[in-house]
């Protein structure tokens, strides 16, 4: 979670509090911060006054706009040199490289222009020749003839008296984009809206989804959950950078060798989902995959209501420094709600004791049902 704005006279008040006999449980609640957030505050701000904290931020802002000064410049050089190494003939090319420098660099036209000395007002000149027939001409074949590419449609162009050079025609037809490979939507296979039905045991059915968050300094994570619905134990939480198909393989794989196969797997229409490898393997394995209507995550309730609890007690109650913290946290956090939390659906009893009752009573009546 991004880290939250406080001022100064709320940390100084917090930190009085403290010191006057206050409970840290209580503060935090009040503030609605974690243990450590608060923690933190104290080992820096401890003995300080308010103006003494303000003073402190003010030189924490000072320095971070010089560190961003020398980045800036450390850039500037950098680009400098990069666009020296190559040959730069005249003005069309001087604008190609002002482009080169926002794709590459990711910086703005202003700074772009100014790193190369080259005008603003140039960069942004369009030329005022009219190709307006040209351009119909153009579309009006690529619509009648979309296979055919720009040597057939020059052909057609002079067949019918039109005296356009090929250069002309070349350079219209790629300011059109006529050459690029069209890109049609996927279509999402129909879904069958199926019940949100309560397994009749474990392994039977998992449903499974995706959350993301971001660390204290901006970068994004993903964490995949999967939870048994039978007693919402929580099979696995993973957090990673990415989560291409084959992770999700990985991670199910790891499962399904401590907690067994599972008969389906409910989940929504996410790429990662869609994707053959995924697909595939599910169908190696004798899984079943039942996939919830596009726009309709209740129809995913039990693995929804798992995420808000998640994001509740650890996303949003902690600041991640990096992504091993992100790990370790969760896997504390994980064998609390499976051992420890009470869970209402379950009778106000935890999976795992809800498991080995279950797993108790069907002993019970194959017992029962070997003595008859």
């Amino acid at each position: 979670m991004k880290r939250t704005k406080f001022t100064e006279n709320q940390i100084v008040s917090c930190i009085k509090q403290y010191e006057s006999g206050v409970k840290v449980d209580q503060i935090c609640r009040e503030m609605g911060i974690h243990k450590a957030t608060f923690y933190n505050w104290k080992k820096r701000y401890s003995g300080m006054d308010s103006l003494e904290l303000k003073r402190l931020k003010e030189l924490e802002e000072e320095n971070r706009k010089l560190k961003q000064m020398y980045a800036d410049m450390a850039l500037d050089n950098k680009m400098l040199k990069d666009v020296l190494s190559k040959k730069l003939v005249g003005p069309g090319e001087r604008k190609n490289m002002v482009a080169y420098l926002r794709e590459y660099y990711r910086v703005s036209i202003t700074r772009a222009c100014r790193t190369l000395t080259f005008p603003k007002s140039m960069y942004y000149y369009r030329s005022v020749k009219d190709d307006s027939e040209v351009i119909d001409k153009l579309l009006e074949l690529s619509v009648a003839k979309p296979r055919e590419g720009q040597d057939k449609y020059y052909q057609r162009i002079r067949l019918e008296g039109h005296k356009w050079n090929k250069k002309r025609v070349r350079r219209v037809y790629l300011m059109l984009g006529l050459n690029l490979r069209r890109k049609t939507k996927k279509r999402v296979p129909k879904r069958v809206k199926e019940p949100l039905v309560l397994p009749d045991g474990p392994n039977m059915t998992w449903s499974m989804d995706f959350m993301s968050d971001s660390l204290v300094h901006g970068r994004r994570f993903r964490t995949f959950n999967i939870i048994d619905d039978f007693n919402r134990k929580a099979i696995g939480v993973e957090a990673e950078f990415s989560f291409p198909a084959m992770g999700v393989v990985q991670v199910l794989k790891r499962a399904i060798g401590e907690h067994g196969r599972p008969e389906r797997v409910r989940v929504d229409n996410g790429p990662e989902f869609l994707a053959l490898d995924f697909t595939r393997w599910c169908g190696a394995q004798g899984i079943d995959i039942q996939y919830t209507q596009p726009g309709r995550p209740m129809q995913n309730g039990f693995i929804e209501r798992f995420n808000r609890t998640y994001r509740q007690d650890v996303l949003d109650a902690h600041l991640f420094e990096d992504i091993s913290q992100v790990r370790i946290l969760t896997e504390e956090w994980i064998k609390d709600y499976n051992m420890k939390r009470p869970h209402e659906a379950l009778g106000g009893i935890t999976p795992e004791r809800y498991e080995k009752e279950f797993s108790s009573k069907q002993a019970c009546l194959e017992e029962q049902t070997k003595v008859v």
